[in-house]
């Protein structure tokens, strides 16, 4: 790929040829890829990762229900089952279709099912707590537990802790809150969120992506803001917003290698220290993502988020900002 101009890409696998190939097998209705794959996946953020990407591609097909079949006491089938009926929950839901409690409630059954079967994975416990921004009136006594900390909302800390119980600091068990408080309403949320994010960072040890945890914060305070507005916005170049960016550069995308970066967090960081005109350290992050990209968040940054040809564009005009900045200061 040429360093400058080149148009990225949008690949869900990312940096990860292996899961590729798996998901190119998904799609042509073969399961037996993904299982060799999960066969061999030992670290607990890659699994994470590739169990939540296969669903995704997974769930409008009947390939795991197949893979099922054929295996039916393997424990990746059973996980990845529960992942399936997750990710159709929530589609359900953001559909408005009328399914949507049917749907949520095969969804839990499923998740507790592979808690009992994998009683060491994190996944079904992320499952549920996935499933928990459901619950929109915390009907659910395990959706309304009192927070460790004092400031925060009632939720579901009990689900949490038993991910974390089994990977500490998972990257996708406090995205999955995160976006359980958003679900709750509308009045005092992005507080609550901007507190949540910052005590879950203040805690992450060097190199956990949590730290990116604040920028996501941000990027939904201006969304909800209105956002779209010029690349200079205040909201970006504050001290606060600055110093978000700066400390998601040092104390995570310092301390990782590339396999292990998020592509939704690597267009995050590069983003936000873009905004913060902190444009070298920016450029080596655009550099840390080679050919791929993701549409957030700079698809907030064009009138119609919708738009992803405009959402490209703002994200090649601000990689190429960033990469001649950095030439220009390592000009003699």
């Amino acid at each position: 790929m040429a360093r400058e101009g080149a148009r990225p890409a949008y690949d869900p696998a990312g940096h990860d040829p292996a899961l590729r190939t798996a998901l190119q097998d998904l799609r042509t209705g073969r399961w037996m890829a993904m299982r060799d794959l999960l066969e061999r996946t030992t670290a607990w953020w890659q699994w994470t990762q590739r169990t939540q990407v296969l669903a995704a591609a997974a769930a409008g097909t009947d390939v795991v229900r197949a893979w099922r079949a054929e295996e039916p006491e393997s424990v990746p089938a059973a996980v990845m089952h529960a992942r399936v009926a997750v990710e159709r929950a929530l589609r359900a839901r953001r559909e408005r279709h009328r399914r949507t409690h049917e749907l949520w409630i095969e969804a839990w059954d499923a998740s507790h099912t592979a808690s009992r079967i994998a009683p060491q994975d994190p996944v079904p416990w992320l499952c549920l707590l996935a499933l928990a921004q459901l619950d929109g009136e915390l009907s659910w006594e395990e959706h309304r537990v009192a927070a460790p900390e004092p400031t925060l909302p009632p939720g579901p800390w009990g689900l949490l802790a038993e991910a974390d119980k089994r990977d500490p600091h998972n990257r996708e068990a406090h995205h999955r809150m995160l976006q359980f408080l958003y679900a709750r309403g509308p009045s005092d949320r992005p507080a609550e969120a901007a507190g949540y994010a910052q005590w879950v960072a203040g805690s992450a040890p060097p190199g956990s992506a949590l730290h990116v945890l604040p920028l996501y914060v941000r990027v939904e305070r201006y969304r909800r803001g209105g956002g779209h507005d010029a690349a200079l916005d205040l909201h970006w170049v504050a001290e606060d917003a600055t110093r978000e960016a700066q400390r998601a550069l040092h104390s995570w995308f310092e301390h990782t290698d590339t396999p292990e970066r998020s592509l939704l967090d690597l267009n995050h960081l590069a983003h936000a220290l873009w905004g913060a005109l902190r444009f070298g350290d920016a450029a080596r992050v655009f550099d840390a993502l080679g050919p791929y990209w993701t549409p957030l968040p700079w698809a907030h940054r064009v009138p119609d988020p919708r738009d992803r040809a405009a959402a490209v564009q703002v994200f090649l005009q601000a990689r190429a900002r960033c990469r001649a900045a950095a030439d220009e200061s390592d000009r003699p």
